[in-house]
């Protein structure tokens, strides 16, 4: 048995959480990537029972999962633009809200619902510092023409999105005042900037002054924000298994790819069948490679010399230490001293965002 536990109660109390610190704010559930790993349809049947009911997709297909599912009259945000036709046109089957991040987008958009006789509902999306969608305030005019020229939109949001809300204060204070300046530019031209929303997770834990109408939540309904505070939000989630062998290692011998870990007296050893191809011991690589962040693997490097990170893996309740360089499809547990057999549960953190291999079970 090898799946990835959802614990059900630990997330309804984060989304409770959410719901508590974001007040009068509208939460739009952000559903990427499979709900985040945990399953998209089952984390928005629990979201909605907890009373949350926006959702927010990145891929058509996810809307599309959805609807399928039951989620009828749900609204559902795409939070990624697009001008593409096929693309367009099943998301007004589908009646998605459209994200509008440049002139093209609303071009291609006004022009389908109009050929539809139809209106098409979406939020404009401004760029004050991302830089991957988006109106810049460069393109403010722009903005305004498609207000007063594209009759076939509804545009009933406008959103930004923060870069660095979990660490940059100054730069997400500097990305908010611009957002408001450029809400207030429109609202003078004398359109209507309906549901307007610019925080994520880490925004609205670190910076709740700036919920405005809406908030956009996915990791914080996992617990798993990237800084450090009391939130009172819980981890969800663990990948589950069990003990395939036991074995005696002698002093001297060796276990793993490398020979990496070598018994300093005889070692019993237990066995699964989990490893960094379903996500354990999975760490991000570094893909921007500017001399800080270059500064900061070496620095990360180092320290690994002097300060010994373990990893740990519970059998039968009980702490152990994998030993040994975790294989694609199997890790090794020093259990010595320890009564286990084979069949034995086994307990590994592994971040749902990279599990593969495995089925989710809510529990």
């Amino acid at each position: 048995m090898k799946a990835y536990i959802v614990e059900k109660a630990a997330l309804e109390t984060n989304i409770r959480i959410v719901l508590e610190k974001a007040g009068s704010a509208v939460v739009w559930a952000v559903l990427k990537g499979d709900g985040y790993g945990l399953g998209i349809v089952p984390l928005a049947k629990i979201l909605r029972e907890q009373g949350v009911g926006h959702f927010a997709v990145t891929e058509l297909g996810e809307a599309q999962q959805l609807r399928d599912a039951g989620f009828t009259e749900e609204p559902i945000l795409m939070l990624r633009a697009t001008c593409d036709r096929q693309t367009l046109e099943q998301m007004l089957d589908l009646h998605v809200i459209a994200t509008i991040g440049s002139y093209e987008d609303a071009v291609a958009l006004n022009g389908i619902a109009a050929a539809r006789s139809t209106v098409a509902e979406a939020h404009l999306e401004l760029n004050t510092g991302m830089g991957r969608y988006g109106f810049s305030e460069r393109e403010l005019d722009k903005v305004l023409n498609v207000y007063t020229y594209m009759n076939s939109l509804s545009l009933s949001g406008v959103y930004t999105h923060f870069h660095s809300a979990f660490a940059g204060k100054d730069a997400t204070e500097a990305q908010f005042d611009l957002f408001r300046t450029l809400l207030g530019k429109i609202q003078a031209a004398g359109h209507e900037t309906g549901m307007t929303h610019c925080c994520n997770s880490s925004a609205l834990f670190r910076f709740p002054e700036m919920r405005l109408d809406a908030v956009r939540i996915g990791s914080a309904f996992l617990g798993r924000l990237s800084f450090r505070a009391r939130t009172g939000l819980q981890r969800v989630g663990y990948a589950e298994t069990t003990v395939e062998e036991i074995r005696w290692l002698q002093k001297g011998e060796t276990c793993g790819y490398g020979a990496g870990w070598k018994a300093r007296k005889a070692s019993r050893i237990a066995v699964v069948n989990l490893g960094n191809y379903n996500g354990f011991a999975v760490e991000r690589g570094h893909d921007l490679f500017r001399v800080q962040d270059c500064l900061r693997g070496i620095l990360s490097n180092l320290k690994g010399i002097f300060i010994r990170k373990s990893l740990w893996a519970e059998v039968d309740g009980v702490r152990c230490r994998v030993v040994g360089h975790v294989g694609m499809v199997h890790t090794c547990i020093n259990v010595t001293g320890l009564t286990c057999a084979a069949g034995d549960k086994v307990i590994l953190a592994v971040n749902p965002l990279v599990v593969k291999g495995m089925d989710i079970v809510y529990r």
